[in-house]
């Protein structure tokens, strides 16, 4: 069953809260760091309109940057983000089920397809902000070192999340 938009603007506000407050002063190993406001772009149903989806991951990821004063990082990251949503899910479901609406979710996809969808996407999140952060082809060592560890934290939190969520329905 999917959710209602109320939902949605209830679970951004508090994964947004709980970013700027929680995550954002959480740093493992000075290595990685856990973007956990990300679930809901990734988790939003793919039939929800392009142009909402966008608005929704660039207004997200523009208040997380407003209270932790990146500059803009985490809006466009989030926007890059919304744009390869529908490709990357596409490239692990069979071409059957893509005339279905499909709620990107543990248990509507099993474990495997959806560990695939959600590791590519926080890995493709992860990358680009630090890309952006750093700005340097220099540093890109600590950027592939930065990345691969926040996307496995993230991963491994949001997978938790969705279990949590999807238990509770």
């Amino acid at each position: 069953m999917s959710k209602s938009i109320l939902q949605y603007i209830l679970i951004t506000a508090v994964l947004v809260l709980a970013q700027v407050l929680i995550c954002n002063h959480i740093m493992i190993f000075n290595v990685a760091t856990l973007f956990i406001f990300i679930y809901v772009i990734i988790n939003l149903p793919l039939s929800l309109p392009t142009g909402w989806l966008l608005t929704w991951a660039f207004l997200s990821g523009l208040i997380v940057d407003i209270f932790s004063d990146t500059l803009g990082v985490n809006a466009l990251a989030c926007t890059v983000l919304a744009m390869v949503k529908k490709p990357v899910f596409y490239a692990y479901i069979p071409k059957d089920d893509r005339t279905k609406d499909i709620l990107p979710s543990l248990s509507s996809l099993g474990f495997s397809v959806y560990a695939k969808y959600l590791l590519s996407m926080t890995a493709i999140y992860c990358l680009l902000v630090f890309s952006i952060e750093y700005m340097s082809i220099a540093d890109i060592k600590e950027i592939a070192i930065m990345s691969a560890g926040s996307a496995l934290f993230t991963f491994l939190i949001l997978i938790g999340l969705d279990s949590l969520l999807d238990r509770k329905n």
